[in-house]
């Protein structure tokens, strides 16, 4: 009885099957209603439809449900806002209710409202008279008509930019039907003005379509889209279906139904056949003009899917498809292909017949492909029963395949357990195979997790081995948010509750959880739950956003994040406006206090210098004058700093830094006077700097001065004073200088300054002074490396040989000769 559900079409089928019986039965009347549903098994909203009632108008507002498909109420809303003329869903399942003044409010699965938007200044202006709801390339879509007859579209209601298409020409009344087409990535409307149509963009064009019709029309009265973009449907006033491609330059049919009234709706079954609705007659009309009749008791709603039909009315919910080609080639009466073949042989084993091996035998060279077959048959099933047949019978083939790799069988085993669970009533998605492979599992866990399905969700993740990151952890997150909004629940019972299920769980940010405890009005809750956050910076800023300061403020101190810490007292110094309550509150932190001091140093250095003041800290306060002297730019404001810090260092009893501070304070006063006199400037120059200066200008008498009043040490100043004259070029004086007294500094000083110089003639003139230790290290200088060797050899020192070696070129053969003969000698002795 498998083909018994099935109608031919030309040379196809297609069969209709129950999905659900309705528990709104009784409750419920669609043909009041203005229906909405969503695809890929996608919930229903229905809003009563005064037009439809035949009663008076009246000011009461209509209620909008939302029902899952098999009619189990999910949310109720009392609309209190303006005349609704559309409703329909998003991609992602967000509820869409446009209203006249082309306000679009946009509520969840619940009703919860989530955000609005408009549709323009003119659709508020002038009203709306028609819209339009698709699917894009880039999302949902919405195209309104304006009493002006001016059409404006949106191509994504998550990022909604408003786009006004061109006019078309001459239409001063409402078009006879007119749809949204998807070409090229574009969507462009198509416009029926009677028996013409127009095909406008947003970039202010219009073309004038002309498609191949051969009965005469009046006008196209409605529109339908194929799920694909790539098939149209037009209904004309005369009761002929047209049916060709989207671009209308393509023409399968034309199909008269012999009726002169508009059906109530046309749509596409897949992409393979036009279906038309009038009241409880529905057509279902094929590309080569053949046709299916079904009649129902009551008004029924379809909705397009892309592998075919879903039919709900007041009672149940039925399913319309083609039949698929690998079903029909097992199920189709006398078919001798190799899966009916497997099918017939499992069933006869299955009753102990010998027959069974027959069937195995006629095959056994496609036995492979008769396997496959049953497998995607059993994807394509609704009823479980079925599903178990054609997998028992795939599994019966597989045994008598040595070499088959059971991926695929496992795979679909694996997809219709999940399918199966998620058609259940309870649910009400009623997904097809096809229809998971392309919404994919990771979409279809969403849509679990927006209807409040976690515990199925984690079963199905877990079942299938998904990773926690992107299953369980994510899923249990979002039921803790869901958690958090259940106001009826002690907020300890709760975070308790919360903690203890998501404690280990890895990847869950306990902060976001606590954002939306915050968000919903709990903000005890909210701090319980921070308190399981392991990230402080995570912690920090939603502290501070409850006014937790104190906490906040501990939390960044045990961080070590001293970023963190920052944020948080500049957080607290702009709250508390008097900056004694601010320190008076950080005072007890240390490591606050001290990183709030590094602080202003940099930013306000007077402020410390208050602070050190009333805490008695002189040394601290001194070193801050100190840094301060030198933002000054006038000399004298300059030495008063500097005084005061030598003021403070002798109240806190650091005589070094006091003399160091007062040597500061001599020093530039000599350099102001060295100004004054010389017209050079001299100050901020080191004690060095300065003595170096004067002796490369030759002004030796102050020099000296210098070196007698700041004490400095003998070497230093003879250091200081060999390379000043050098780098004068005073060969004279620094011959003289070195003959002055005995030098507290070796030859080899005079000779490396002559050398830094470049004056290797005048650094000779030092070599028979040097010491012999020095003496092969300053000849290497010179470059005299027949002398170093042959002091090196006097100073019977190996290792100076192997240098002066190493320095010798390669084409200098007979110098590196001697010098291995010299080391040889030593090496001898």
């Amino acid at each position: 009885m498998a083909t018994a559900d099935w109608s031919p079409l030309g040379s196809i089928y297609y069969r209709k099957c129950e999905l659900y019986s309705m528990e709104w039965s009784g409750l419920v009347d669609l043909s009041k209603c203005t229906v909405a549903a969503a695809p890929y098994g996608g919930p229903i909203a229905l809003m009563r439809d005064e037009s439809k009632s035949g009663r008076v108008t009246t000011n009461v507002k209509p209620i909008i449900s939302v029902y899952n498909t098999a009619g189990k109420l999910l949310s109720q809303l009392r609309w209190n806002s303006g005349h609704v003329i559309q409703i329909g869903w998003t991609v992602t399942e967000e509820l869409l209710c446009v209203q006249d003044d082309g306000v679009v409010l946009v509520y969840d699965i619940f009703l919860n409202f989530k955000r609005t938007f408009g549709m323009g200044q003119e659709a508020k202006d002038v009203k709306l008279l028609d819209c339009k709801i698709f699917n894009s390339f880039q999302g949902t879509g919405i195209a309104v008509m304006t009493t002006a007859f001016r059409i404006f579209l949106i191509t994504n209601a998550e990022d909604p930019r408003v786009r006004k298409l061109a006019e078309v020409p001459g239409l001063n009344s409402l078009p006879s039907s007119w749809t949204i087409i998807n070409i090229e990535r574009k969507s462009l409307a198509l416009v029926a003005k009677n028996d013409q149509l127009f095909l406008v963009d947003h970039g202010g064009q219009y073309q004038e379509q002309s498609p191949e019709v051969e009965s005469e029309v009046e006008a196209y009265v409605a529109m339908a889209l194929s799920f694909n973009n790539k098939y149209l449907a037009l209904f004309t006033q005369t009761g002929m279906i047209w049916i060709g491609s989207s671009d209308l330059q393509k023409c399968y049919c034309e199909f008269n139904t012999k009726s002169k009234s508009p059906p109530n709706q046309l749509a596409w079954c897949g992409n393979g056949a036009v279906v038309a609705m009038w009241d409880k007659l529905m057509v279902v009309v094929g590309p080569d003009k053949d046709w299916i009749k079904y009649n129902f008791d009551s008004p029924v709603s379809l909705v397009q899917e892309e592998d075919g039909l879903r039919i709900f009315g007041d009672d149940v919910h039925e399913f319309l498809q083609k039949v698929p080609a690998v079903t029909e080639q097992i199920f189709k009466i006398g078919s001798m292909e190799p899966g009916a073949m497997l099918f017939e042989a499992s069933r006869e084993f299955q009753k102990r017949s010998q027959k069974a091996d027959e069937y195995v035998r006629m095959i056994k060279d496609k036995l492979d492909i008769a396997v496959d077959q049953c497998i995607e048959a059993a994807g394509n099933e609704i009823e479980p029963n079925k599903q178990k047949l054609l997998l028992r019978a795939a599994s019966f083939g597989k045994c008598f395949l040595t070499d088959y790799r059971p991926e695929a069988f496992v795979n679909m085993c694996q997809m219709l357990r999940v399918l199966n669970q998620v058609r259940h009533h309870s649910v009400g998605i009623p997904l097809t195979y096809l229809q998971l492979e392309h919404l994919s599992m990771p979409v279809l866990i969403d849509r679990l997790v927006l209807r409040k399905f976690f515990c199925l969700a984690i079963k199905i993740c877990q079942y299938l081995k998904i990773p926690d990151a992107e299953g369980t952890s994510r899923i249990l997150a979002h039921w803790a948010c869901y958690k958090v909004q259940q106001k009826h629940e002690e907020e300890d019972t709760l975070a308790k509750a919360i903690s203890q299920k998501l404690l280990d769980v890895p990847g869950v940010s306990f902060s976001e959880i606590a954002s939306q405890a915050l968000d919903q009005g709990r903000k005890q809750l909210a701090i319980k739950l921070l308190e399981y956050e392991p990230k402080a910076s995570e912690q920090v800023p939603l502290l501070l956003k409850m006014d937790q300061d104190h906490t906040a403020l501990a939390k960044a101190i045990d961080s070590g994040d001293s970023d963190l810490v920052y944020t948080v007292l500049l957080r607290l110094k702009e709250k508390l406006q008097s900056s004694g309550d601010f320190l008076m509150t950080i005072r007890t932190m240390p490591i606050a206090y001290s990183l709030y001091i590094q602080f202003c140093k940099q930013q306000n250095p007077k402020l410390v210098e208050d602070l050190y003041y009333q805490e008695d800290n002189f040394l601290d306060n001194g070193n801050c004058k100190v840094v301060r002297s030198f933002q000054e730019e006038m000399l004298e404001d300059r030495l008063k700093r500097l005084e005061d810090a030598q003021n403070c260092y002798s109240r806190a009893k650091n005589d070094f830094a006091a003399k160091q501070t007062e040597d500061q304070i001599k020093l530039l006063k000599f350099q102001r006077r060295l100004e004054e006199e010389y017209n050079k400037p001299y100050v901020d120059l080191s004690l060095h700097q300065t003595i170096y200066k004067l002796t490369v200008e030759q002004i030796n008498k102050p020099a000296e001065q210098l070196r007698k009043e700041f004490k400095v040490p003998e070497k230093r100043y003879w250091l200081l004073r060999i390379n000043a004259l050098a780098e004068a070029g005073d060969w004279g004086e620094l011959e003289k200088f070195s003959r002055t007294k005995k030098p507290p500094v070796g030859m080899e000083v005079f000779v490396e300054a002559c050398v830094k110089l470049h004056n290797k003639q005048e650094a000779q003139r030092y070599m028979n002074r040097v010491a012999p230790d020095k003496k092969v290290k300053c000849l290497l200088k010179l470059g005299n490396l027949k002398a170093a060797a042959e002091a090196a050899f006097e100073n019977r020192n190996e290792d100076e040989l192997n240098t002066v070696l190493s320095r010798v070129s390669l084409m200098d053969k007979q110098l590196a000769e001697s010098i291995r003969a010299m080391r040889n000698e030593l090496g001898k002795k």
